[in-house]
């Protein structure tokens, strides 16, 4: 019913930047629009390791960031256009990992049909 765009991933040296987008949207076109969003979330995940939470908006806007990644990574949506964003500034060799975009409590109509999931992944790589 819904589907998580994912994308902005790349290679880029320690340091560098990256921006990273996802775009929920209906999978039909004649299902109808997206009502409203609750929280969205960033998670990643590095080979052989489990899927982290790197950075969390909820539905009034604040937003809370593991330890590892405060004061470098923002997080930030576009509620018009259903986009979520996630600004990451010097980075690091440890940030590699494919990032996962998630949206919570999608509500899809009127009857409050809602959805849930997780976007396929873009894979960011830091090199030294």
């Amino acid at each position: 019913q819904v589907q998580l765009a994912e994308s902005g991933g790349g290679l880029v040296e320690a340091g560098g930047s990256l921006r990273l987008s996802c775009v929920a949207s209906r999978t039909s076109r004649t299902s109808g629009s997206i009502l409203r969003i609750n929280a969205m979330a960033w998670h990643r995940q590095a080979p052989g390791k489990q899927r982290e939470l790197v950075a969390h908006i909820a539905g009034d806007g604040s937003t809370n960031y593991v330890d590892s990644v405060k004061g470098r990574f923002t997080i930030s949506r576009d509620i018009v256009k259903n986009t979520l964003f996630l600004q990451m500034n010097s980075l690091k060799t440890e940030d590699t990992g494919v990032y996962y975009c998630e949206a919570d409590d999608v509500l899809l109509d009127s009857l409050g049909t809602t959805w849930a999931g997780w976007g396929q992944g873009t894979q960011v790589t830091v090199s030294l």
